[in-house]
């Protein structure tokens, strides 16, 4: 049995009266409809996407209490005061609040004081709170950060396990929601099971966020790299995320040096001084925080303009997390990760001492430091990515972009630029009319991967077939094939080369790319096999004049 809405249509003039907004951003009515229809709901929307609104504008409609279980003390209290601020009965529930606190608000619930309560997972595990729940009747439950409960995702939390357990024990099943911005397809369905829900909605609206721009540099010092991205952005809001305490100690004091307005924020400090560095980056005081991923989980700050990661995240579900704190006002804002060798180490370290893992048995704690490490290889291979970004983003979490290119993240942008430097063929260096060439001298009859083992000096099957070790271009090339592959895709774009269509695309020569080749090979036509196995003809690379 579930509870029914009293109030079935009101949920536009809810959201309008009580929160300030003229209408639901989309899929926020489509969970919030389904709720109040009694149904156990998954919302997966990113960062800005308006969760909290899918479940406590059905927890001013339905008849009972709505429960909200949150990871984090400082989250739970930052949504509770902004609903107290706006005039809605809600409190919470933690370890901070001695008995004698905790007792008044269990008066002010039965009272009907209270519709929405937030609480710990821990909490549901507590004897006098399940007494007290016995008491009164629960309408929703909402699982906030609902990733948690998953050991596929990023931020496992066994306590999060109880929950499904402490729903089934109520007398009268509620509704169930949950809500998360990070879970792949694994971590869903994990998600259902684990929490129990009953053949709920489940809505993915989409990981694109199209106002960011993601960038990933490789920089032979990261702290003036930080300092050239910074120029022209002191007086606007942004966040720099860093792996550990001395990090975010040591770079805030040397922006400091550098007149930058400017606060750290970690596990270290004092929780008074965590709330006053808070509140005084969500008030303007300051314009910048330097800090760990202890900050910013429900931090509802519209106007930041960027976020840096000054250390490589442990994974992409946290990096795309904390990215996506930037820009939430739908306004372009940019993300910049700076990474080097080191980043690795001290992520490999941090996995394996993750205090998290701790009460864990050890086939369960090595599984999930297996995860984790498999995760970070994911996150590096992010940072040596010569093709969208945006892309392997999305990619990650199971979507696609139309086309190749999102044509404003830091790859395309530079890609883009390479292609534009190549209008003018003067530009082509001697690797590009190299690839030329070889596509030339295969008979314009492969693909692009028969073209880079051509290059590469593979004995690959298809070059073998074909004696395409033959040519001159066969073991020309000594480098990444990544550069490789990129070049060969750049002179597409630049119009030297064209793709053809069909289920086996090959690589053509354009009337452009015809125009370079080298001269020893307009002379001759194709040779096919070059001067034979006894030796290659030497090319020079000079522009057949026209």
């Amino acid at each position: 049995m579930t509870f029914k809405a009293n109030k079935p249509n009101g949920s536009l003039e809810v959201l309008r009266r009580h929160f300030g907004y003229g209408g639901f951003r989309p899929g926020q009515d489509v969970l919030v409809n389904a709720i109040l229809a009694g149904r156990d709901v998954l919302g997966v929307m990113p960062t800005g996407a308006g969760k909290s609104i899918c479940f406590q504008v059905p927890a001013l409609l339905l008849e009972g209490l709505t429960l909200v279980v949150s990871p984090l003390i400082s989250l739970m209290k930052d949504q509770v005061d902004g609903l107290v601020a706006a005039g809605l009965p809600a409190v919470f529930l933690n370890s901070t609040m001695g008995l004698r606190e905790i007792r008044e608000a269990f008066e002010r619930i039965r009272s009907g004081a209270c519709r929405l309560v937030y609480v710990a997972p821990e909490r549901l595990e507590n004897a006098e709170f399940l007494a007290f729940v016995a008491s009164v009747q629960v309408s929703q439950v909402a699982v906030d950060e609902a990733h948690c409960v998953s050991q596929w995702g990023h931020d496992f939390r066994p306590s999060y396990s109880g929950i499904g357990e402490f729903v089934d024990g109520l007398s009268v099943r509620p509704v169930l929601s949950a809500f998360t911005a990070t879970a792949t397809a694994d971590v869903r369905k994990d998600i259902e099971g684990m929490l129990g829900l009953v053949r709920p909605l489940v809505l993915v609206t989409g990981f694109d966020r199209p106002n960011l721009r993601y960038e990933a540099r490789r920089p032979d010092d990261k702290y003036d790299s930080l300092m050239m991205f910074l120029e022209g952005r002191r007086d606007v809001s942004g966040l720099i995320y860093c792996a550990t305490r001395k990090t975010v100690d040591g770079l805030s004091e040397r922006l400091l040096g550098e007149n930058f307005s400017v606060l750290p924020y970690h596990a270290g400090l004092s929780d008074g001084d965590r709330r006053r560095n808070q509140e005084a980056f969500l008030s303007g005081e300051v314009s910048m925080v330097v800090a760990t991923n202890a900050f910013g989980m429900g931090i509802d700050k519209p106007d930041v303009r960027y976020v840096v990661h000054f250390d490589l995240p442990k994974d992409m579900e946290g990096y795309y997390q904390e990215a996506g704190r930037a820009g939430r006002d739908g306004l372009p804002a940019d993300c910049l990760l700076l990474y080097a060798g080191r980043d690795v180490m001290v992520n490999r370290w941090l996995i394996d001492n993750d205090s998290g893992y701790e009460g864990l048995d050890d086939e369960l704690r090595e599984k999930l430091k297996e995860r984790a490490h498999g995760r970070l290889k994911k996150m590096v291979s992010y940072c040596f990515m010569d093709r969208c970004l945006r892309g392997y983003i999305l990619g990650y979490f199971g979507e696609k972009i139309s086309g190749v290119s999102c044509g404003s993240c830091g790859n395309c942008d530079a890609a883009r630029m390479a292609v534009d430097s190549l209008k003018d063929s003067k530009n082509l260096t001697s690797l590009m009319l190299g690839i030329i060439a070889c596509v030339y001298e295969v008979g314009e009859r492969f693909g692009v991967g028969v073209i880079i083992d051509v290059l590469l000096g593979r004995n690959a099957p298809t070059v073998s077939r074909h004696d395409l070790n033959d040519v001159a271009s066969y073991g020309t090339m000594d480098m990444d094939e990544g550069k490789l592959r990129k070049t060969i895709f750049h002179l597409v774009s630049a119009g030297y080369l064209e793709r053809t269509e069909g289920e086996y695309p090959v690589l053509v020569l354009s009337s452009r790319g015809r125009g370079v080749l080298p001269e020893g090979l307009v002379a001759k036509g194709r040779s096919g096999g070059g001067n034979g196995r006894g030796g290659k003809p030497k090319m020079k690379f000079r522009r057949r004049s026209r």
